[in-house]
């Protein structure tokens, strides 16, 4: 369909939607709290998908996460997974909890010990977390779920599939909660109706960037390793003076 042969009326509101996110995000991170916002106000339903940032940034000769028997956000997103085929809302659970440990509370839930407290906390064995890593299988979701962006077109996180569409976004640091969430929501749902839309994008101002960077702060300090987008290595100073 081209742009000029939509319908008069716009289609019926979207009451699911697939979310591709990687735990160690924390843009997806607060994403996900707009969108648990929306799920309050008018009851859609999350699928909580997979992909990596450790895998799309990773420097050629380097190991593939899957390689590794343990490997930060990789592992995490396959316990999510795994907990996903039993039991969505654990799954939810997990992500939940992991998220605001790292990006709230700057603690580590990539690491295995902290990851079993976290999941005592919302009430998962914390030995599902062995059962995930020891099946094979879950990197074969992982991968399939990352794979699924890319073959999109898509490049990172948060994604949002609302049935044929794919968007990325929005990213932002201070998600919206009530009536405000259901207002950006609805002009997701109106992005979604022009597939030919491609971009909107708001410039960074000094002061936004400051903002940002006060957001990223727990993150900043629960983090093992350097961020990386598209390539580039970013360094930020976790303790600005």
């Amino acid at each position: 369909m081209t742009s000029t042969e939509l319908p008069a009326t716009p289609p019926a509101p979207v009451s699911k939607i697939e979310v591709h996110i990687d735990v160690m995000c924390p843009f997806a991170y607060q994403t996900s709290r707009w969108l648990r916002n929306v799920r309050d106000e008018l009851g859609i339903e999350i699928d909580w998908r997979a992909f990596s940032l450790e895998e799309v940034n990773r420097a050629e000769g380097k190991k593939h996460p899957w390689e590794r028997p343990w490997s930060y956000g990789w592992s995490l997103l396959r316990i999510m997974m795994w907990l996903r085929r039993s039991d969505a809302d654990a799954s939810d659970r997990f992500y939940e909890r992991c998220g605001r440990a790292l990006h709230v509370e700057a603690r580590k839930p990539h690491e295995p010990e902290v990851c079993r407290e976290l999941m005592g906390e919302v009430g998962i064995d914390p030995a599902e977390l062995d059962r995930a890593i020891a099946d094979p299988t879950t990197n074969d979701e992982v991968r399939a779920d990352h794979q699924r962006v890319l073959a999109a077109g898509g490049f990172g996180v948060p994604t949002l599939f609302l049935a044929d569409q794919c968007l990325f976004g929005p990213v932002l640091v201070d998600p919206p909660a009530g009536a405000a969430a259901v207002r950006l929501w609805r002009a997701v749902e109106a992005w979604a109706e022009f597939p030919h839309l491609y971009e909107l994008q708001r410039p960074k101002s000094v002061a936004d960037h400051a903002v940002i960077l006060d957001s990223l702060q727990p993150y900043l300090r629960g983090r093992d390793w350097k961020s990386v987008n598209r390539g580039e290595v970013i360094e930020l100073n976790p303790h600005p003076s």
